[in-house]
């Protein structure tokens, strides 16, 4: 019974008392994750050329230094 209890009352909260954003307010917070995540996933694209090209590099020589 407790479950269904559980079920009920989170139907009611979620109707009478959870304050959803006007959609105007949606929009402008999900240009604003957009644009966030697109900054963050180039920085993270640079930072692994960088590093992966350092790597490749140290990798080179010390081959070259082996040979």
């Amino acid at each position: 019974m407790s479950l269904v209890n559980f079920i009920k009352g989170s139907i009611i909260e979620f109707k009478e008392k959870v304050e959803w954003p006007k959609w105007p307010e949606l929009q402008s917070s999900t240009i604003v994750v957009s644009v966030a995540t697109l900054i963050l996933s180039i920085f993270t694209f640079g930072v692994d050329e960088v590093f992966s090209k350092a790597l490749r590099n140290i990798i080179s020589l010390l081959i070259n230094a082996v040979n």
